[in-house]
């Protein structure tokens, strides 16, 4: 039963539910902390560099979607009339991503996901570290840093391919050899 603290009452039993409260109300704060400013998300916007990060992704999207149609057109003897079909298509397809993905249309998606996701103190703490020498330097060498772990990535993951493609052909040729030989008709 619950009981009022009172001079009965020992401190082993009023510790813990002080503990319980100070938890209780931490915990209650944390979730109802401040929502981050427009104003605040904007000044994170800028100070990481948003705008141009998306639109460096634009081409690299572009390139892809190139290699997507060369391969789906590879080998395949194609009419002038069909390839100016392809040409349009493709054409038409980055427009649409360009109109999709501009920052016009991104931006609202962005304030809110910040909005949702940081509390008005670590969207301030994020654009100040941005706003930072080293948050600047971070910013500038991100996409060497991204160049360098891809090339890594790649050195890894080739020779674990050729591990497993080998390991593959051991597999089926054990199980060639443990399958039953095809039974002779009768005639």
């Amino acid at each position: 039963p619950f009981q009022i603290p009172g001079p009965r009452m020992s401190r082993a039993h009023l510790l813990p539910r002080l503990f319980a409260s100070a938890c209780l109300a931490f915990f209650t704060a944390s979730a109802f902390a401040a929502p981050p400013s427009d104003a605040d998300i904007e000044r994170l916007l800028k100070a990481s560099r948003a705008e141009s990060m998306l639109n460096a992704i634009l081409p690299q999207m572009e390139a892809l979607q190139r290699q997507q149609f060369d391969q789906l057109t590879a080998g395949k003897p194609l009419s002038a009339e069909q390839k100016a079909e392809v040409d349009r298509i493709q054409s038409r397809t980055n427009e649409i991503v360009r109109t999709s993905l501009a920052w016009e249309e991104m931006r609202p998606l962005y304030v809110d996901v910040y909005r949702k996701t940081f509390t008005s103190e670590e969207v301030k703490a994020i654009a100040k570290f941005y706003e930072s020498p080293a948050g600047k330097n971070l910013l500038d060498k991100t996409p060497a840093l991204m160049q360098n772990l891809m090339l890594a990535i790649q050195q890894k993951i080739v020779p674990m391919l050729d591990e497993l493609q080998a390991e593959l052909k051991t597999v089926a040729e054990e199980e060639a050899k443990a399958a039953p030989a095809p039974a002779k008709k009768k005639k």
